[in-house]
């Protein structure tokens, strides 16, 4: 502050300054003998203008310091703010953790003193696994059920109804999201919610003639593998005496057997074809991980299925349930091999394997494949439809790219400018291409009010001059300019045709004009098929 306070004080000074050196120059210019070439009002605008300057950047640099003071403050008062909040929260942690240990020593003190006494309390349960086993799997009593979103849920549930529970979720399906958080709890108002989910799991495959009747199998499928995802959210918050009531014995063994059968049927499918989005694999492997018998199965085989769902939200999870993080690298390497380094990426981050698999050169090596040209398509005949497709999926490429490196946040190790340039460019140069091939397409007559077509009209037109005289005024002239003239492709009007006289006594028959009626790379095309 005493810098600042003595820049300002020399500023200040320099009107003084500037006029002892008018009254010096007057002095001078009093004493000069040869009249000099500058006068005094040059100088004094110069000194007046580095005056304005030199306070302009002073003013400048004061409003600087101000802001960062300020966010210094407010920088220093959030983690003052987030210190109290940590503090606070050992704290309580301290307070609760001496509780339960006052209890539990309060406890084994009192089992002490019975057992001196003589009294014996066999298979005596601790008091916190007391609380678990009794509040866990409470019944839902009225009020919860009126608590939730859709009761509807707690009823099905209740009633062990699993085609209905499908059914619900179908009709409500634009309510998903907060649905799926209501499930795990409408799941305690079941007898045997392990029991439910396997019903539930019943229509998962069915035969190829129900598939062409069911358009609804894909949802179906989601649905199955939703509600074991709602179940095992269920027993994560259970604790284990609680767990080894939902899914007995009996339950384990039904869940195995429906593993059994769903297994060959995993062995048809295709890694590439699936694209790392298959809901037979994904539900194969929550099948495994909800009802805990990963044990019956080889590591290797899961560890198989893991490129199939690679695309799946759900896949790090999984992995890690099944205890299969050290298959990941193995794992990338597939997925590398298979062309899909999006999904290496995803699984490096999510493993912390950035170390070993760059993700940086994973990424330019997935532009370079999507920019490279395949060898069937290289030749000099190369097809409008061909170059479409090469330049489709480098941008499809590019646009992937730089949403896994938002997603990531490693913008600085790989910045997305030069890749967003480029999907301009290809952009531009698709909308260029498709302007030119709709202003090559032929022009379609417009027929007149009378059905007759415009060329058929010029023809007998041409051929009524001997017996008409030539209109000279312009009575049929249009007063403003045609509507259709600021169309953004505009054709010109067709040229008029003159024809002999002796032409013309006869019916003129053109024979059709095919030339333009080829199909191009813009007409029949075929809808796509979902």
């Amino acid at each position: 502050m005493e810098d600042v306070k003595s820049v300002a004080t020399l500023l200040e000074s320099t009107t003084s300054k500037i006029q002892q050196l008018q009254r010096a120059f007057a002095e001078l210019e009093s004493h000069r003998a040869v009249t000099l070439g500058m006068k005094w009002k040059q100088i004094e605008d110069h000194f007046h203008g580095l005056e304005k300057s030199l306070k302009r950047r002073f003013t400048v640099l004061e409003d600087q310091e101000k802001e960062f003071e300020m966010k210094t403050t407010q920088s220093r008062q959030i983690l003052e703010k987030r210190q109290a909040a940590v503090v606070a929260k050992e704290e309580s942690s301290l307070e609760r953790l001496q509780v339960k240990r006052d209890t539990a020593v309060a406890t084994i003190a009192d089992a002490l003193a019975k057992r001196r006494n003589g009294i014996t309390q066999p298979d005596a349960v601790a008091p916190d696994d007391a609380v678990m086993a009794s509040d866990d799997m409470k019944k839902l009593s009225d009020i919860d059920v009126k608590a939730l979103s859709y009761p509807q849920l707690a009823k099905l549930c209740e009633e062990n109804d699993a085609r209905g529970l499908h059914k619900f979720i179908s009709d409500n399906r634009k309510n998903l999201a907060s649905i799926k958080e209501e499930i795990p709890i409408a799941l305690k108002a079941a007898t045997d919610p392990g029991g439910l989910v396997l019903d539930s799991l019943n229509g998962f495959y069915i035969s190829s003639e129900d598939v062409k009747k069911d358009s609804n199998l894909l949802g179906q499928r989601r649905t199955c593998i939703m509600l074991m995802e709602c179940l095992s959210v269920l027993l994560t918050n259970l604790g284990d005496k609680s767990v080894s009531k939902v899914i007995s014995k009996d339950v384990k063994d039904r869940a195995k057997v429906i593993a059994e059968e769903w297994k060959p049927k995993l062995d048809d499918l295709d890694v590439d074809a699936s694209n790392g989005n298959s809901l037979e694999a994904h539900a194969f492997l929550q099948l495994v991980a909800t009802f805990g018998i990963d044990s019956d199965f080889v590591q290797e085989d899961l560890s198989k299925l893991i490129p199939m769902v690679s695309r799946r939200r759900q896949t790090a999870d999984l992995c890690r349930f099944l205890g299969l993080s050290a298959k990941i690298p193995s794992v990338i390497d597939v997925l590398v091999n298979n062309g899909r380094h999006i999904d290496a990426v995803n699984l490096a981050f999510s493993f912390e394997l950035t170390q070993q698999f760059s993700p940086v050169s994973l990424l330019k090596s997935y532009l370079t494949e999507a920019r490279r040209v395949p060898s069937v398509i290289k030749s000099p005949n190369l097809s409008p439809n061909a170059q479409t497709d090469v330049s489709e999926r480098e941008l499809s490429a590019l646009k992937a790219v730089i949403k896994c490196i938002e997603d990531h946040k490693f913008e600085g190790e790989y910045p997305p400018a030069p890749l967003q340039k480029r999907i301009l460019q290809l952009e531009k140069a698709k909308a260029d291409k498709k302007r030119a091939t709709e202003v090559a397409k032929p022009q379609p007559k417009r027929p007149r009010a009378n059905g007759i077509a415009t060329r058929h009209s010029n023809i007998a037109a041409a051929a009524d001059k001997t017996f008409y005289g030539r209109m000279t005024d312009n009575r049929y002239a249009p007063s403003t300019q045609y509507m259709y003239d600021n169309r953004p492709y505009s054709y010109p009007a067709p040229p008029d045709t003159h024809i002999p006289q002796y032409m013309a006594a006869t019916p003129y028959n053109m024979p059709p004009n095919r030339a333009h009626y080829f199909p191009t790379a813009y007409q029949y095309q075929t809808p796509y098929l979902h």
